[in-house]
C-alpha cells in the first residue's frame, strides 16, 4: 500500500507530492492529461518553433515561493530570467509607470506627488520580506508566524478595499499601476483585502522580481516531476480518476483538483456547494514578426505589460466582467512578452506574445478585436508584428484544464471573504469530510499562482495525519 496519492500533477499537486516524499513517505500522482503542469505548460500553440505559456507565463510568487526556494530546483533545469524591468504600466501618452526592482526607481515613476507615498507604503515590509512572505502564504495556522507584529502591521495595511489604499496617491500614474496589481487576482477592485494584493504583488517584484522560466512555465513542472523521481515518488499520466475506487490503495489521498470535482470523486455530495467561481479570461497567444512597437519605452525592456489607461477604466473593465455579466467594450489587459529575456522561445528574430482581458465566466463570445484595439492604443502599428494568433475563452480553458470551471484560471473567485478563507469557512481548509482525503489546488489557501504553497500547505496536514497513530 502506498502512503499517499496525489490527484493531480500541477504546481500545487507536484509540490504536496515533493513534500512528503522528502519525509519518507512513498508517492504516486495520477494526472489526466497526456502531460504533468496543469496551469504551467508550454505549447507550440501557433506556429512551429513558438512556444507558449498556454496559461500562467511571469512568476513573481513563484520566484519569492518559499516552498520553492527550499527545493533544488535549479538542478533540474528550473532558471529565472528577469527582464530589465519587472513591468511596465504605459499611457496612451506615451509615458509609463514601472514597478522595478528598485524601489526609488519606481517610486520615480509615479511623479514628485506621490513618490513619497509610496516608499513610505512598502518600506515597513520590504526588509523584513522573507519572514512576511512565509508567513502571509502560511496562512491559515499551518505555521505559527515567525514574525506576527509585521503580519498584524500588513493585515492592518493590507486588509481593507484597494481603493481605500489607493486614495494615499494623488495621481493617476500610481492608482492605476496599483489597481492593475490587484486586478492580477480577476477581482473587483473594492473587495476585502485587495489592498493587500497589490502589497503583495509589489513587494514580490521589489524582493525578487517577475521573472519568466527558461524555456516556458513547463520548465517549472518538469523541475518538480524529476525532483519528485529522484525521492522514489512515481508519476502516471493519462490516467483519469472518476471516482475514488480508480486509485490504488493508500493511506491518504491528496486532489490538486477543482472542490466540486473532488466532491464529486469521493462523493461528497453537496459540501461545497457555496464555493463560487469568478470571472473568466479570453486568452490569446501570438507568433511575432518582431518585438511589441510599444510607444513608451519603458514597455520594451519589461517582461510584463499591463495596459488600461486608468484606475477608473481597469476598475469597469473588472466590474463588467465579475459583476455585470458581460465583456467590458475596453478591456483591462495583462500582458507577458517572455522572448524580451528568453530568445529560445521563438525562431530567431521573432517573439512570442502573451495576453489576456477579462470575460464572464462561462463567456462564449470572441474578444480578438477589442484585444487588439487596446494593444493598437499602446502600441500602434502590433497588428503588421502578428504571424499567427490561438485564441482561447472560457470554455477552451476549461476544457484545457479543468480546474478553470467556467474559464476561471483562478479556480475560485478571489473575491469576498472567500479571497481569504477558501474553499469553505475554516481553520483546516486542506481537510475534508473524509479523514484520509485532501485537498491542495488553488482552491485553498494562500490561492491562486504558481507557488506552489498550497500543495506546501496541504503536505504539512498530510504529515500531520500521517504521524498519528
Amino acid at each position: 500500500m502506498l502512503d499517499v496519492v496525489v490527484v493531480g500533477a500541477g504546481p500545487n499537486g507536484l509540490t504536496a507530492a515533493v513534500e512528503l516524499a522528502r519525509r519518507g513517505f512513498s508517492v504516486a500522482v495520477f494526472e489526466a492529461r497526456d502531460t504533468v503542469g496543469g496551469g504551467a505548460r508550454t505549447q507550440e500553440l501557433t506556429l512551429p518553433g513558438f512556444r507558449h505559456d498556454p496559461c500562467s507565463a511571469a512568476h513573481p510568487l513563484g520566484a519569492n515561493s518559499p516552498a520553492f526556494k527550499a527545493m533544488p530546483l535549479e538542478r533540474y533545469g528550473l532558471e529565472w530570467l528577469h527582464a530589465e524591468l519587472p513591468m511596465a504600466h504605459p499611457f496612451p501618452d506615451g509615458t509609463a509607470a514601472v514597478l522595478s526592482r528598485s524601489v526609488a526607481e519606481t517610486a520615480a515613476s509615479f511623479g514628485p506627488r506621490d513618490a513619497g507615498v509610496y516608499r513610505r507604503l512598502v518600506a515597513p515590509f520590504l526588509p523584513k520580506w522573507d519572514t512576511l512572505v512565509r508567513d502571509f502564504m502560511s496562512l491559515p495556522l499551518t505555521a505559527l508566524p515567525r514574525d506576527p507584529v509585521t503580519l498584524a502591521r500588513f493585515g492592518l495595511a493590507g486588509l481593507p478595499p484597494s481603493t481605500w489604499l489607493t486614495r494615499r496617491f494623488r495621481d493617476e500614474r500610481a492608482k492605476a499601476l496599483f489597481a492593475g496589481l490587484v486586478a492580477h487576482v480577476i477581482a473587483p477592485l473594492d473587495g476585502i483585502a485587495t489592498g493587500a494584493v497589490g502589497l503583495v504583488f509589489a513587494l514580490a517584484a521589489h524582493a525578487g522580481g517577475w521573472p519568466v522560466a527558461r524555456g516556458g512555465s513547463q520548465s517549472i513542472s518538469d523541475a518538480l516531476t524529476a525532483y519528485l523521481k529522484d525521492l522514489g515518488g512515481t508519476v502516471h499520466t493519462e490516467y483519469e480518476v472518476k471516482r475514488l475506487d480508480d486509485l490504488p490503495p493508500a493511506r491518504a489521498y491528496v486532489f490538486d483538483t477543482s472542490p466540486t470535482a473532488l466532491a464529486r470523486i469521493a462523493g461528497f455530495g453537496r459540501y461545497y456547494e457555496r464555493y463560487r467561481y469568478g470571472a473568466s479570461v479570453f486568452k490569446v497567444d501570438y507568433a511575432l514578426d518582431g518585438p511589441v512597437p510599444w510607444t513608451a519605452k519603458e514597455a520594451r525592456t519589461a517582461g510584463t505589460v499591463q495596459l488600461g489607461a486608468s484606475r477608473a477604466e481597469i476598475s469597469t473593465a473588472l466590474r463588467a466582467a465579475s459583476r455585470e455579466g458581460r465583456a467590458p467594450d475596453v478591456p483591462f489587459l495583462i500582458t507577458v512578452q517572455p522572448s524580451v529575456v528568453d530568445p529560445s522561445r521563438a525562431p530567431d528574430g521573432k517573439q512570442v506574445f502573451w495576453v489576456y482581458g477579462h470575460v464572464p465566466n462561462g463567456w462564449t463570445g470572441d474578444l480578438t478585436d477589442p484585444i487588439e484595439r487596446q494593444l493598437e492604443r499602446f502600441a500602434p502599428g502590433f497588428r503588421d508584428r502578428v504571424l499567427a494568433r490561438a485564441t482561447a475563452g472560457p470554455p477552451e480553458l476549461a476544457a484545457h484544464n479543468a480546474n478553470y470551471v467556467g474559464g476561471d484560471i483562478a479556480c475560485g473567485a478571489a473575491s469576498g471573504l472567500q479571497l481569504l478563507l477558501r474553499p469553505k469557512v475554516s481553520a483546516f481548509p486542506y481537510s475534508t469530510p473524509h479523514p484520509a482525503v485532501f485537498l491542495c489546488s488553488a482552491a485553498t489557501p494562500p490561492g491562486p499562482g504558481v507557488h506552489g504553497m498550497a500543495g506546501h500547505n496541504a503536505a504539512k496536514a498530510v504529515w500531520r495525519r500521517l504521524r498519528q497513530p
